[in-house]
């Protein structure tokens, strides 16, 4: 980027050349930083909208806390390329997200400032609350904690638990809500409504100006400090008789609600919050893709724009040919269900805030009566699809794989123990890309198969995702899981009519004699390929697709390994307790002695990239697979 049009940005390699400067110049550092953000974003796709209205604040804290000996825990984690560019990383900021390059969100192995790793949320204020506890106990002075969540990160039962602790400990931790009202799509729910209305209470906002007015007549470190505290509190108590505030009812002192782009004003704030000791919450209200009129009008458009645009003109530049192509298999979801609950009454959806990215907002839209977005909340999700299962509902209750690891204990007690017709549909299974290692749905056939009841299936494209959100509903199904990956599918034509699959019924693909491959999922259309190239070569490969990891299908293993010496079992989950190793433990528990290479994402966390290369990276490429199929039949591999 030219430097002629970041002259003081340029200049700030860490935080403390940000605090060389004026405070007249911060302004322009907010402008330039800003525009900077939003050049970088245009030629590489990742996040947007979050990072564009924290600018203000990003700058007013590292200008005025010292990091990285204070500490800023970010929450969301996507909140914080502003952050990054100001901690040392402007220049390698062209790699964000990409293979080898920098993470799209805090990661404590890249850099000192990022003082707790976050792709997900609500993580914030339990974090920095064992932070400070730990500085007091080990008698360290003078360290700062900082918690910033927002993005609708504190709609989260674990945000609530962390300020539940927080006022009993009296910890010196400042929480910063940056409240814009929007997640990916606008939140949800009273705890929404209710900072709207301190936002625009009348009354509220008078007080707030009195008290501003009185903080401004005294210096907080001189003598008459603890008496103006203290009736700074009495005053908020007071009007809070007339309007009750949760923060203060919890024992956190609440300031707030202030303007998130007045940089002159929030370094103020922040420098007088510095001085006051114990837990604290300052609610600063943000406009989502501030600076950027498009990002400002369509905010979940533009939370993460998925493409290159035109940074004058928002066009995007990288436009469909015009070909058509099969649909993402999410958006397959979103259609499919309302179909389904079109036939059947009792069917409804639920979504831990990511109507969007999971196409339950078709249904929104079509049944508005019958889609609830709970909120990012994948306990509350899981648990509230039981309730509603018990009285005959059917819900299907759609979680991005990495995310229902949250809800494990609801899934385990609330649904699978009483054996209740939950249909969980988990979107982004296997190596989801750029998001990287927090994104990464690898591990769900692993922790799902331990648990009695629960029926665990994946398909190997969207008629067969249709035909099991089809069969999940028919009658004495009970807990039922689908899991399937990010991005589009291999048929154009896809709106097949509905039909029944066989529980725990797999399928044979093809037949052959010198191996038998044995898949799950979509990867099994890669193996197809494969099968073909490796016939090119005199190589009969037999293909089996098991459809489902809980019931397995006995039969169909049998027929396995009464007829193969030679397996090869791959996955796009975990090769750790995943499917490989439910089809070992069968080979195992039944006698066969055969040779089993077992394909799969390895026992280590998988960093980001593009998809192509982290199937790459860990062995699950076609050159790598049929090399692997070549040397166990003892011909030589390719390069």
């Amino acid at each position: 980027m030219e430097e002629a049009l970041f002259p003081l940005l340029n200049t700030i390699n860490s935080p403390d050349d940000l605090r060389r400067l004026d405070n007249e110049q911060l302004a322009q550092v907010c402008h330039e930083l800003r525009e900077f953000i939003i050049d970088a974003v245009s030629c590489n796709p990742a996040h947007f909208g979050a990072s564009l209205g924290v600018v203000e604040l990003t700058v007013a804290l590292h200008y005025v806390f010292n990091t990285p000996n204070d500490k800023l825990v970010w929450d969301v984690g996507h909140q914080a390329y502003g952050h990054k560019i100001l901690t040392g990383r402007r220049d390698n900021f062209h790699t964000n997200r990409k293979y080898k390059g920098i993470s799209g969100f805090p990661n404590i192995f890249e850099s000192e400032y990022d003082a707790f790793g976050v792709g997900h949320s609500s993580t914030s204020i339990s974090a920095a609350l064992g932070m400070a506890v730990a500085f007091r106990k080990q008698g360290i002075q003078n360290r700062q904690v900082v918690a910033i969540i927002g993005d609708g990160a504190m709609t989260a039962g674990l945000a609530f638990e962390g300020l539940n602790n927080l006022a009993a400990t009296q910890a010196n931790v400042l929480v910063i809500l940056n409240d814009n009202n929007m997640a990916i799509d606008p939140n949800v729910g009273g705890l929404s409504e209710y900072l709207t209305d301190i936002a625009t209470s009348r009354t509220y906002n008078k007080v707030r100006r009195e008290i501003i007015r009185g903080l401004g007549k005294i210096k907080l470190g001189g003598p008459r400090a603890k008496e103006m505290i203290v009736k700074v509190n009495n005053s908020i108590k007071n009007l809070l008789s007339r309007q009750t505030n949760m923060f203060e009812g919890m024992n956190i002192r609440y300031f707030g609600p202030v303007h998130g782009h007045d940089i002159t004003h929030l370094t103020n704030v922040l420098t007088d919050l510095k001085e006051i000791p114990g837990p604290k919450l300052l609610h600063v209200i943000t406009k989502k893709g501030k600076g950027f009129k498009l990002a400002e009008e369509n905010q979940t458009t533009w939370h993460a724009p998925g493409g290159r645009f035109d940074k004058v003109t928002g066009d995007f530049i990288d436009a469909p040919s015009g070909v058509p192509k099969p649909p993402r298999f999410q958006d397959v979801f979103g259609h499919t269900l309302v179909e389904l609950a079109r036939m059947n009454e009792k069917i409804v959806g639920i979504t831990p805030a990511m109507p969007s990215g999971c196409s339950l907002n078709i249904m929104m839209e079509a049944m508005p009566d019958r889609a609830f977005d709970v909120g990012i909340a994948e306990q509350h999700a899981v648990t509230f699809s039981a309730g509603l299962a018990i009285t005959g509902m059917v819900p299907y209750c759609n979680i991005y794989s990495s995310f229902m690891q949250r809800a494990y204990d609801q899934v385990l007690h609330d649904v699978a123990l009483q054996g209740l017709n939950v249909v969980f549909c988990l979107d982004r299974g296997g190596l989801v890309g750029a998001d990287g290692a927090t994104h990464h749905g690898v591990y769900d056939l692993a922790y799902l198969r331990t648990i009695p009841n629960l029926i665990v299936s994946s398909p190997m494209d969207e008629i067969e995702l249709r035909n099991l959100m089809f069969t999940a509903q028919q009658p004495n199904m009970g807990p039922f899981a689908i899991r399937y990956p990010r991005g589009v599918g291999s048929h154009v034509d896809w709106q097949k009519s509905f039909v029944a699959i066989e529980v725990g019924r797999g399928r044979k693909l093809r037949s052959g004699n010198r191996l038998a491959f044995v898949t799950i999922g979509p990867i099994g259309a890669k193996v197809e390929r494969i099968c073909d190239d490796l016939e090119k070569l005199g190589v009969s490969a037999a293909h089996y697709d098991l459809r489902f990891v809980k019931p397995l299908d006995e039969s169909l293993l049998h027929e396995l390994f009464s007829s193969f010496e030679t397996v090869i079992t791959i996955e796009d989950g975990t090769v750790v307790g995943g499917m490989g190793s439910a089809v070992l433990e069968f080979m195992a528990d039944n006698g066969y002695k055969c040779r089993v290479k077992r394909l799969g994402v390895p026992d280590r966390f998988v960093e980001h990239g593009s998809q192509m290369e982290l199937f790459r990276e860990v062995g699950l490429d076609m050159r790598h697979i049929k090399n692997v199929a070549l040397e166990m039949v003892g011909l030589p591999t390719q390069e």
